[in-house]
């Protein structure tokens, strides 16, 4: 039974700290996705893009914003790094979000 134990418990702790990680870029990804829509209805309400950067980095530290404009849309973009440590850094996660542009 000793030996089996020594084998089995490496692979259920590297499951789970995958599972641990999973869940960790998860989070992430919905402050991305939360962050890109409020920086979306601010830059739509015409705030300007400082404002919107200034909120994307409450949201999510290290994130960066961009803004376009197509048409009667605004749109912010949010792109960050999904975790810290050697093996969630090297991921990013990204997420866009429109408005109506009623600034104008």
């Amino acid at each position: 039974m000793t030996a089996e134990l020594a084998v089995v418990f490496p692979a259920v702790a590297l499951v789970l700290g995958l599972a641990l990680g999973a869940v960790q870029v998860v989070a992430v990804q919905v402050r991305v996705t939360d962050a890109a829509a409020a920086a979306a209805r601010v830059l739509s309400r015409g705030d300007g893009a400082g404002r919107a950067a200034a909120l994307v980095g409450q949201a999510v530290p290290g994130a960066v914003v961009a803004a376009e404009r197509s048409g009667d849309l605004v749109c912010a973009r949010v792109v960050a790094d999904a975790g810290s440590g050697p093996m969630l850094s090297a991921f990013t996660v990204s997420a866009r979000a429109c408005a109506l542009d009623g600034g104008r």
